[in-house]
C-alpha cells in the first residue's frame, strides 16, 4: 500500500544482484502441501486499486474463487481474528467495505470520513480503527454492529492506526505533519477515544507497530532516515516497575538512525527486533527493541518496499519494489539466503496461515506471486491475477460449519 508514494523517490543502483530460481507448478507438485479437512477454508484477499475490487484467491486449491466489487481505490485491508469477516478500505469513496469471509460476499458498506487509508481491528474482533487520511480523523468503528460511532481529530494527514494488545492505546501516524498521535482507549461508546500525547519530529511518518506486551511502539519516518521509539503509558498494576511513575506515562525514548526512506516496519512475532526496509538506500536496518538500538543496516535489494517475518522469527522476506524480486534473509544467520523472481512492482506481501506459501503482490502487472516456502529452496507455485495495481494482502482461514 505504500507504493503510490514510493515511486517518485530517488533510485539508485542494485546493490546486489538476486539469483533467479527454476519456476513453475510442475518442479514442486501437490505432494509438497499440506492435506486439509475437507471443511478447511483458507483465502486470500486482495485490494485491487485500480480496479475497485477485492480479489479472493483460494489458498487450498490455488485459484482465483472470485472477484468482488467494492468501492473506489480501495486500498489497506485486514481480518477480523474472531469473526469470518474482512475489512477492505475504500480511500476514493469514503468507505469501508466488509466482506463476510464464509459466503466471499461484500455484505455491508461502512461510511466513515474523507480518504481512509488504513484499518486495524482489536484482538476481540469488536472495534476497527480506521486513519482518514483527507479528513484528519480517526474513525472508531463498531464491528458488531457495522457502524461508525467516533471520529478523533489527528494531526494533518495520517496514514496508519494501530490499537496494541492490551487495547489500551491506539498510535496513530500523521505523515503530513510529521507526527505520532497517541490516545487513552475506552469501551465506552461516547467518548472511546482521547487524546494522550503527541509528538512531532517523525518527517513522512507512515509505518508504526507496537509491541506485544503494548509497552513501545515504534515509529518509520519516511522523509528522513529514522526510527522513531516511544514508550507508551502502562497501568500501576501491569508492569514489574510499577513503583517508577514514569513509566505511567508516554515519553519519546530515541530516534533510531537507519537508512534513507524507511517505508515499513516488520515486527518479530517475539517482540525482540524490528526490521526496517529502507527503500532508498536498498537495504533494511535491524533493531534492538530492549535497548532501543540499531544493530546494524545491511544491503538486500533495490527499492525494498515492505517484509514479514516467520513465526519461528527465524527469516525475513522483503519485497524488492525496485528490481522484481523478493528476498529471503536469514535472521538467525544474519545474512541473504537467496532471491525469487516475482511480477514487476512487488509491494504487498503475506504468509499463508501455517506460512508454507508466501504471497507477494505486483503492483504494475496486476498479480499475486505465490511462493512455497518449505524444502530446500523456496520455488514460484503460480500467479494468480488480483486487479489493478494490488495494494493490500488480508489472510483468513477457518473451518466451514
Amino acid at each position: 500500500m505504500f507504493s503510490a508514494s514510493i515511486r517518485h523517490c530517488k533510485t539508485r543502483a542494485v546493490a546486489c544482484l538476486l539469483a533467479t530460481l527454476p519456476l513453475g507448478l510442475t518442479a514442486c507438485g501437490r505432494y509438497h502441501f499440506p492435506k486439509y479437512p475437507a471443511n478447511y477454508r483458507e483465502f486470500a484477499y486482495v485490494t485491487g486499486g485500480a480496479a475497485n475490487t477485492v480479489a479472493v484467491l483460494d489458498l487450498v486449491y490455488l485459484r482465483q474463487d472470485r472477484v468482488l466489487q467494492v468501492g473506489i481505490n480501495p486500498t489497506g485491508i485486514t481480518a477480523n481474528p474472531v469473526r469470518n469477516e474482512v475489512y477492505a478500505v475504500n480511500t476514493g469513496s469514503d468507505s469501508v467495505s466488509v466482506i463476510d469471509t464464509s459466503q466471499n460476499k461484500v455484505v455491508w458498506t461502512i461510511g466513515v470520513h474523507h480518504q481512509p487509508y488504513f484499518i486495524d481491528v482489536d484482538p476481540e474482533g469488536k472495534r476497527a480503527y480506521v486513519a482518514n487520511s483527507g479528513s484528519n480523523t480517526v474513525s472508531v468503528l463498531d464491528l458488531e454492529h457495522h457502524r461508525e460511532i467516533f471520529a478523533a481529530a489527528t494531526g494533518e494527514q495520517p496514514g496508519v492506526a494501530r490499537i496494541a494488545n492490551d487495547m489500551r492505546s491506539l498510535v496513530v501516524t500523521n505523515r503530513a505533519s510529521g507526527s505520532v498521535s497517541i490516545y487513552s482507549v475506552s469501551k465506552d461508546d461516547a467518548h472511546p477515544l482521547t487524546l494522550r500525547t503527541a509528538y512531532p519530529g517523525c518527517p513522512g511518518a507512515t509505518d508504526a507497530v507496537i509491541l506485544p506486551d503494548s509497552t513501545k511502539a515504534f515509529i518509520a519516518c519516511s522523509g528522513s532516515h529514522q526510527v522513531m521509539a516511544i514508550w507508551l503509558a502502562v497501568t500501576p498494576d501491569s508492569w514489574p516497575g510499577k513503583q517508577d511513575a514514569s513509566l505511567q506515562q508516554d515519553h519519546l525514548l530515541a530516534r533510531l538512525d537507519v537508512g534513507n526512506t524507511p517505508t515499513h516496519l516488520a515486527l518479530k512475532p517475539d517482540g525482540g527486533e524490528i526490521f526496517v526496509t529502507n527503500f532508498a538506500s536498498d537495504s533494511i536496518s535491524e533493531i534492538n527493541t530492549s535497548t532501543n538500538e540499531v544493530g546494524g543496516t545491511y544491503i538486500i535489494g533495490s527499492k525494498p518496499s515492505r517484509g514479514v517475518i516467520s513465526r519461528d522469527n527465524s527469516s525475513l522476506w522483503v519485497t524488492n519494489f525496485g528490481a522484481d524480486s523478493a528476498s529471503l534473509y536469514s535472521i538467525d544467520d544474519g545474512k541473504l539466503i537467496s532471491g525469487v523472481r516475482t511480477g514487476s512492482g512487488p509491494d504487498a506481501i503475506a504468509f499463508s496461515a501455517d506460512e508454507h506459501l508466501l504471497l507477494v503482490g505486483d503492483s504494475r502487472t496486476g498479480d499475486v506471486a505465490i511462493f512455497r516456502t518449505q524444502g530446500t529452496e523456496p520455488g514460484l507455485v503460480t500467479m494468480l491475477p488480483a486487479g489493478g495495481h494490488p495494494n493490500d494482502i488480508a489472510i483468513k482461514a477457518f473451518t466451514a460449519k
